[in-house]
C-alpha cells in the first residue's frame, strides 16, 4: 500500500527492471506482470502495457507476436539501445547504493 503512494517516483525502477529482464532474453507481459509482483510491485495490465509501449517507441524494446498454442503472446526484448541503456543503469544503480549504504553506516 505504500508503494501505491509513491508509484511515479518508483516507475524508474520499474522501467530498470523491465530492461534488465528484456536484456537477458524474451518475456511476455502477463510473466513482467508476475515478476515485478515478487519485488513488491503490483501493476496492471493497464499500467504495463503503456510502459511497454512507450520503451518501445523510444527504441529500447521490440516486441512481435509470437503464437502459443490456440494464442498469441506479444513477446518483448532488449534493443541494442536498451542493452546498452541497461549497462549504464547497472553503473549508476551500484553507484546510489553505495552512497546510500554509506550514508546509512554515517546516520547509525
Amino acid at each position: 500500500m505504500r508503494m501505491m503512494k509513491h508509484q511515479e517516483l518508483l516507475k524508474g525502477l520499474i522501467r530498470l527492471h523491465v530492461l534488465h529482464h528484456a536484456s537477458q532474453e524474451p518475456f511476455y507481459g502477463q510473466w513482467m506482470i508476475h515478476e515485478l509482483a515478487r519485488h513488491g510491485y503490483t501493476l496492471s495490465p493497464g499500467t504495463l502495457y503503456p510502459m511497454l509501449h512507450g520503451l518501445e517507441r523510444r527504441g529500447y524494446l521490440k516486441s512481435k507476436n509470437e503464437r502459443n498454442g490456440r494464442t498469441f503472446r506479444r513477446m518483448y526484448w532488449a534493443t541494442s539501445l536498451g542493452r546498452e541503456a541497461n549497462k549504464l543503469a547497472k553503473i549508476q544503480v551500484r553507484e546510489l547504493i553505495g552512497e546510500l549504504q554509506r550514508s546509512r553506516r554515517h546516520s547509525s
